[in-house]
């Protein structure tokens, strides 16, 4: 089982000295908390495919973002993030499909999220022709019992009017509106250190499978 609290501690120290110095001087205890993490995520992705097939030769190494920051175009110079993150999905962190996302950050900044972020013009048009077609589909797999215990709506950018071809008036006017479609559970430090977090995960992740099959579908 993965030492969840070695990794918000690790996190922790980092915040208060997001330095190159400082990591260089902490190699070691990055090391191992990058490892913690990388067990986490293979533990998640184990239980996962079973369920959702696409998984499958998935690795975690695949999943896990560098904690580098790109501070070429920012303001903000801090060198590294001061989280953990992944994506788990077809591709991994390079997918452009629905995603099973995990982000651990101290400071009760944790949280699931699921589906498309920001997805590419010709994606989210698909999106929106399956929505205007299909939204029957969407609210039944969004308003199901283990969906609203774990994420009770779906969220995202939105347009501030109707997107182009659509009428202001139409019925599903705020779905059509989303530029990203996210599904997104919040969790405490203390539910992170918890011996159940891959439990929860995997769960709150199997809730999150159809409305993933529905955009991947959707968007295909």
């Amino acid at each position: 089982m993965a030492d969840t609290t070695q990794i918000l501690d690790f996190l922790s120290a980092l915040r208060e000295n997001n330095q190159k110095d400082w990591m260089e001087a902490n190699k070691q205890q990055y090391l191992q908390a990058r490892e913690q993490f990388t067990l986490l995520v293979a533990a998640i992705l184990e239980e996962l495919k079973p369920f959702d097939p696409s998984l499958e030769g998935v690795e975690a190494k695949d999943c896990i973002f560098r904690l580098h920051r790109d501070i070429r175009f920012s303001a903000d110079k801090a060198p590294y993030k001061t989280w953990f993150s992944a994506v788990m999905a077809v591709g991994g962190r390079k997918t452009l499909e629905a995603v099973y996302y995990l982000h651990l950050q101290p400071g009760n900044e944790s949280m699931l999220a699921t589906g498309l972020h920001q997805p590419p013009g010709e994606q989210l048009k698909k999106v929106r022709q399956e929505i205007d077609y299909n939204a029957g589909e969407l609210k039944e797999i969004i308003t199901e019992k283990r969906f609203q215990q774990y994420f009770g709506s779906i969220q995202g950018e939105k347009l501030s009017r109707a997107p182009k071809g659509y009428p202001v008036d139409h019925p599903n006017i705020e779905f059509l509106k989303l530029k990203s479609y996210l599904a997104i559970r919040k969790l405490s430090d203390e539910e992170v250190k918890s011996d159940i977090l891959t439990h929860e995960v995997v769960e709150t992740f199997k809730a999150a499978q159809p409305f993933n099959e529905f955009l991947n579908i959707a968007a295909s």
